[in-house]
């Protein structure tokens, strides 16, 4: 026996639906989207995709800054790209702009041929952006000479702006290129972790700078930077990626669900619960969400019951969509 809900798509089945059918009733779904619901959905991928840029570019001014501004013009280097265009800065005289572009754009070049434009599009972008705050940030710098009879504070100050530039690059799919595409093709191709040719490739290009002042001094001001610029990309990155857990409960349930689901775009599971003491069968809402997003949660709870229970827990990891992916270390 077959019965259908009178306006909506529920059956009630005594024997199995044919493939066949199965396949008619989801292209029929498919089929009657409202046109509402997918352009709300391409406009919010469009405004995030618009966010990622803007965020990115001012990530790169970070980096522009803590570079030419504190690190360059005391003659302390960094890892990457970045401390190769120094060095070559420092002995021949190039402009740092101008050999970071090209060194970058010879990687990115092997990077499309191997990884794939995807890749590579928001890293392209960022090059661009950062070649152009070099150009105005070295000229500022040679001006203001920050800091040359303190290079120790000079490297931390430096450090942080540069690892707070390349952590929110990171938390908005961007890349400074440099080091990062050369650990990309490496993993690709042999079993070794990004964070070790990475960090491999950073200690031989700081230590070559001996070559350039014959001062171990510098050195360690460059390796200081390399510590603290590590440092602050985690913070930054797991701290855009920190997640929270709520458990809510509330006689208006069904409300703060459905408002958590369309304000923040957040899944909502109801869990049956009963109080011990009462007896009482409750309805209990389980929500993983976005640290970010916690206040906008509290504000819709507070609105909707201002008397309901709510418990909120900072969670190490969540993994699936909307969150991360599953990560596998060989």
């Amino acid at each position: 026996m077959q019965r259908l809900a009178y306006g909506s798509t529920y059956r009630h089945c005594d024997f199995p639906v044919s493939p066949k059918a199965q396949q008619k009733e989801k292209s029929m779904k498919e089929t009657t989207t409202p046109p509402a619901r997918k352009d709300s959905t391409l406009k919010r991928i469009l405004n995030s995709e618009f966010f990622d840029y803007v965020m990115i570019a001012i990530g790169m001014m970070s980096y522009g800054m803590g570079w030419t501004l504190f690190l360059l013009s005391n003659d302390i280097t960094t890892g990457g790209v970045s401390g190769v265009s120094s060095l070559l800065y420092w002995g021949m005289g190039v402009p740092v702009q101008v050999s970071y572009f090209a060194i970058n754009a010879v990687l990115l070049l092997g990077a499309l041929k191997i990884l794939g434009l995807r890749f590579c599009v928001k890293t392209i972008y960022a090059v661009a952006v950062l070649t152009l705050f070099l150009s105005f940030f070295t000229d500022l710098g040679a001006k203001m000479h920050l800091l040359q009879d303190q290079p120790f504070m000079a490297s931390i100050i430096g450090a942080i702006f540069c690892g707070s530039g390349v952590g929110l690059g990171l938390s908005f799919n961007g890349s400074t290129g440099g080091t990062d595409i050369i650990a990309a093709i490496v993993n690709k191709y042999r079993d070794i972790s990004l964070g070790r040719v990475i960090l491999l490739c950073d200690i031989v290009i700081i230590t070559c700078s001996y070559l350039v002042f014959h001062d171990w001094e510098k050195v360690i001001y460059g390796y200081v930077v390399l510590c603290v610029t590590a440092f602050c990309i985690d913070q930054v990155v797991n701290s855009r990626r920190s997640s929270v857990q709520f458990f809510i409960i509330s006689r208006h349930y069904e409300e703060i669900a459905r408002r958590i689901n369309q304000e923040p775009h957040r899944g909502v599971t109801v869990l049956n619960a009963q109080g011990f003491y009462s007896g009482n069968d409750i309805k209990m809402l389980f929500v993983l969400a976005k640290k970010r997003q916690s206040s906008e949660i509290f504000h819709i709870i507070n609105e909707v019951d201002p008397t309901a229970f709510v418990s909120q827990s900072r969670v190490i990891g969540v993994y699936g969509e909307g969150f991360d992916h599953f990560k596998f270390h060989k």
